[in-house]
């Protein structure tokens, strides 16, 4: 069992209708049918939504997803219509709340990975491949692959874990030609993205994108990229300095949070059904520290 420890009930605010509570964000919608998405500083570990939040968390994403928003412009328009904090809403939604298109979403999360980790290093040791694809022997936990390669995964329920998918399962789903312009869309932002964090000594191993898409004037659709984008919650951000293939890396993420529930310190067994327990505050902290430094980093700017 897992999902929220303590799920929080959703703020009630006038002209907005709740619509989902999800591991990081709320979701709303506005009288003009627009979506309103709030990220706050819930944070997840081992598929549950932990009760400690990390302080400025949901504003580091949102800051972040606007930053990396306007470097991906030329490639792919996003969801963004305002900043602005709906009427009514509470002062504390302030620089974390997104007023955004609705979009008919992609059902499937669409992954660029350009190093070998994670869940794409458990398959790769068992049969040469990540998500059906083969990839040549002598690979180790932290290689940088030959080529970026897209590999979906399904979207989770709160609680659930994503699951690798072929690229077939995702030309099924929604089709050859949608299936090949995900692909090649994913591709080209993430390799935009890897060489601009590489400029600012950081590596991205792999990240993961939502997509949906927008009608048109013309009856069509186009695509969009949705949700939050490059950001330690949704990407694997490493520090160029000390990579080194054949170990776990240092990371610009939650690591110190897994890293301290499956300690002893803790006092949690992850293969129970019973929740994690909550954070202590050094392990705060440092966590905050390093989603600060991630945007610092990359964007080049304080964070103050």
């Amino acid at each position: 069992m897992s999902g929220f420890v303590e799920k929080p009930e959703p703020v009630q605010v006038p002209g907005l209708t709740h619509l989902h509570t999800g591991k990081v964000r709320d979701l709303y919608r506005n009288e003009a049918g627009d979506l309103v998405m709030v990220a706050s500083d819930r944070i997840s570990a081992f598929d549950w939504v932990l009760p400690t939040e990390i302080p400025d968390k949901g504003r580091v994403l949102t800051r972040l997803s606007l930053w990396w928003f306007d470097q991906l412009a030329d490639l792919v328009p996003n969801h963004v219509l305002s900043t602005e904090l709906p009427a009514g809403a509470p002062a504390d939604w302030a620089g974390r709340t997104l007023v955004c298109t609705s979009l008919r979403m992609v059902p499937v999360e669409c992954v660029a990975r350009g190093y070998l980790t994670g869940s794409g290093l458990v398959e790769y040791n068992e049969s040469r491949t990540v998500c059906g694809l083969a990839l040549p022997e002598g690979l180790a936990d932290g290689s940088e692959l030959p080529a970026p390669i897209f590999t979906p995964a399904t979207k989770a329920a709160v609680g659930d874990h994503d699951e690798n998918v072929s690229y077939e399962e995702v030309a099924r789903q929604v089709g050859a030609e949608t299936a090949a312009h995900l692909r090649r869309t994913t591709l080209d932002v993430y390799s935009r993205a890897r060489d601009i964090a590489r400029e600012r000594g950081i590596i991205l191993a792999d990240t993961k994108f939502e997509f949906g898409f927008a009608p048109t004037a013309d009856g069509g659709e186009k695509l969009i990229l949705a949700d939050e984008v490059l950001t330690p919650d949704s990407s694997r951000f490493w520090p160029a300095d000390s990579w080194e293939p054949g170990r776990a890396q240092p990371s610009y993420d939650k690591q110190f949070v897994r890293d301290w529930l499956v300690s002893p310190a803790s006092g949690w067994d992850r293969k129970s059904e019973q929740p994690p327990p909550a954070l202590p505050q050094e392990i705060v902290d440092a966590t905050r520290a390093k989603y600060l430094e991630a945007y610092e980093r990359l964007t080049g700017m304080p964070w103050r």
